[in-house]
């Protein structure tokens, strides 16, 4: 079976008009290119990510914080219902199977932990530097513009299944 490749689109609820702009031709890409945009399903970045993949007939999911799948932005096609608050963010990061970050509060950061840890790979669009302690990289692939961002996380979600499947991929 071939799945559509799934791309997390994580971000703030109070986004600025430029990451809005931004994460809204993020989700345009990845539903045009035939993957699945996987969010928080609420406003901001979310919900710009979400009516961008809706646009041109894409699959979002929206894994909902609350208790009720009508608590999601319009444009979310498959909500998912965890009454968990912001720890869903670690099923949104397990379901990915590569990130983008734009811009980004401390629900985000969160979010990008969890990727790492799970060796999601994670692409970033104005969004946090992370160092980890005795290291001098960032572990974040940085890009300057939206389609950068899809193209990145496209190229390592197709890379990981690869992984996946050869039995090269460590989680």
């Amino acid at each position: 079976m071939n799945r559509p490749v799934r791309i997390a689109v994580v971000g703030e609820r109070t986004a600025s008009a430029e990451l809005v702009a931004a994460a809204e031709a993020i989700g345009r890409e990845i539903a045009r290119r035939g993957g699945v945009v996987v969010c928080g399903g609420m406003e901001g970045v979310m919900e710009a990510a979400s009516r961008g993949a809706s646009g041109v007939g894409g699959t979002v999911v929206g894994v909902l914080p609350g208790s009720a799948a009508d608590d999601g932005n319009a444009y979310v096609t498959t909500p998912i219902v965890t009454g968990m608050g912001e720890g869903r963010n670690i099923i949104i990061a397990r379901t990915a199977e590569a990130m983008i970050a734009v811009g980004g509060a401390y629900g985000t950061l969160s979010e990008i932990a969890y990727a790492l840890k799970l060796g999601v790979p994670v692409v970033g669009y104005r969004t946090w530097v992370v160092q980890r302690p005795g290291q001098e990289d960032d572990p974040i692939h940085r890009v300057q513009t939206p389609l950068e961002a899809v193209e990145a996380a496209w190229t390592a979600a197709l890379a990981r299944r690869h992984e996946a499947k050869t039995g090269s991929y460590r989680s």
